[in-house]
């Protein structure tokens, strides 16, 4: 099978015809593969793409340091732009080099000490459990885990009853896990956190991980309530790799609270047995940046909220729930995402094969997805009795020929297995 020359639209698209074809002709990935795996890292535009190899060539023909200073606006342009898409100030904002890498430096500004109780979700980030686990080794604290409700995602009573409970030193929720389309309430989340703090005088400290949903759908960190959000510029948001972004919030700031390996960047070295740290959220970040990553994030920041954030939601919502519609309708073929609200990340296991197959199969047909197994997420893979999954992630320049084409394509593989 050849790759779809032409492109429809599903039913109810939020765009038209001539909105798409102008996102796919500015993404060159589209002329090449059918992309389904946005959930790992999205297709570049080209204002994107522009953005980095321009400072590249601006690094080789000036200097890397005087480079970053000739570029000093879009720099800063890069922390206006991520303000605006999180509803908070500049002032919130540091970069770094990954996800993981925002959520650990949040991490070890907690000053945890035996005993501390870690309060998480199921459906975690695998590099965050790990994390967790790490610090009860060293640290000796404590992690509970909250227990999910029958239809997916948190209990919220048992969420309740837990904090009440065990006063614990960090709530932890991932929104959207790596190994799944289930989103989490946040909602109801924040509302829960906020009767508890105000009705506490522990202070309990709140991460949410929105690496996967941030460049899907719009997020309020005012309405989220958390003390810290990380997420990555690679996945939905359609960024470069090797980019994180953290939000830290005013009363985690005025607490004085900074990453554990502050550097020059962060902090002025006042004296030989002191240092002051910066005021704002600076203080996470490190001295060192590829600053064509910071300028190229900056570019894709901008490009997603200037299509607008809940148009690009909705689109994604209507492809991915189409594509679960159509991979159900196929023997030996389950669908494993739950919860009452899914995203844009599909997975599906078939039955009596290997993932590695599935995959390189697709990608022999110019299709790119990838998989998730069982040490990704060890609480929901057992839980659903299955070692691995297939994850197939649509974004808004994602077509229905190419929904046809994959389906086609994996009944295909299916068949000749």
């Amino acid at each position: 099978m050849d790759l779809p020359k032409q492109f429809t639209l599903p039913k109810n698209s939020i765009f038209t015809h001539a909105e798409i074809e102008t996102f796919r002709n500015e993404t060159p990935g589209c002329r090449s593969v059918v992309h389904l795996n946005n959930a790992g890292a999205a297709l570049m535009s080209d204002v994107v793409i522009k953005a980095q190899v321009d400072h590249i060539m601006l690094e080789a023909v000036k200097g890397g340091y005087e480079a970053a200073v000739l570029k000093v606006d879009a720099i800063r342009n890069f922390y206006e732009q991520a303000a605006l898409l999180l509803n908070c100030t500049p002032s919130n904002i540091a970069f770094t080099s990954s996800a993981t890498d925002s959520y650990s430096r949040a991490l070890s500004s907690i000053l945890f000490k035996a005993g501390d109780i870690i309060l998480t979700d199921n459906d975690d980030y695998v590099s965050n459990q790990i994390q967790f686990l790490s610090l009860q080794k060293r640290l000796g604290i404590k992690i509970i885990h909250i227990n999910n409700a029958e239809e997916g995602g948190v209990d919220l009573n048992d969420l309740q009853e837990k904090l009440k409970l065990h006063r614990p030193k960090l709530l932890a929720i991932t929104y959207m896990p790596t190994n799944s389309g289930l989103m989490q309430p946040v909602d109801d989340i924040a509302k829960i956190y906020s009767d508890y703090s105000q009705n506490t005088g522990d202070k309990t400290w709140y991460i949410l991980d929105a690496c996967q949903v941030v460049g899907q759908m719009k997020l309020d960190v005012q309405e989220l309530g958390c003390d810290f959000l990380s997420f990555t510029g690679r996945k939905f948001l359609r960024g470069p790799r090797g980019t994180g972004v953290l939000y830290i919030s005013n009363d985690a700031l005025k607490a004085g609270l900074e990453p554990m390996f502050i550097d020059m960047r962060g902090a002025e070295w006042t004296g030989l047995d002191s240092y002051k740290q910066q005021p704002d959220a600076k203080r996470f970040e490190d001295w060192e940046f590829a600053y064509s990553t910071v300028i190229g994030t900056m570019e894709a920041i901008k490009y997603c909220r200037n299509i607008g954030e809940d148009k690009i939601w909705q689109q994604v919502k209507l492809l991915s729930g189409l594509l679960r519609k159509e991979l159900a309708g196929i023997d030996n073929v389950k669908v494993f995402d739950r919860g009452p609200m899914q995203g844009g990340l599909v997975t599906f296991n078939i039955s009596d094969s290997d993932p590695n197959h599935i995959v390189s199969e697709l990608a022999k047909r110019k299709i790119n997805v990838s998989a998730s197994y069982r040490a990704y997420g060890l609480i929901d893979f057992d839980e659903k009795g299955v070692k691995w999954v297939v994850r197939a992630s649509p974004h808004y320049y994602n077509t229905l020929d190419e929904i046809e084409y994959f389906i086609a394509s994996l009944k295909e593989i299916i068949k000749a297995k």
